[in-house]
């Protein structure tokens, strides 16, 4: 499983941000497991409260839709941490 994604802006204290869509927090079975109108919805929910257990909160810039926003400084570590969450 590959990671993607993207440098933004650093935050006011001058750490490094990346933003990841929130489907690679979600195993198949868990955004299938959702019906309906809300099913986006319910799933970035999910994806949310996973992101949360490794540092990750919802971005609420303009700039991205549907993406989470992670601090590091080692982005092999966070691609690492984001697979064994999506796993688990």
């Amino acid at each position: 499983m590959n990671i993607q994604y993207k440098k933004i802006k650093n935050d006011i204290y001058g750490n490094p941000r990346y933003v990841v869509h929130f489907t690679e927090l979600l195993t198949q079975n868990e955004f299938d497991s959702f019906t309906g109108l809300d099913k986006i919805n319910q799933a970035y929910n999910l994806a949310i409260k996973k992101a949360k257990k490794i540092g990750g909160s919802k971005y609420r810039g303009k700039d991205f839709g549907g993406v989470i926003v992670f601090q590091s400084y080692n982005t092999i570590d966070l691609a690492k941490r984001i697979q064994e969450l999506a796993i688990n």
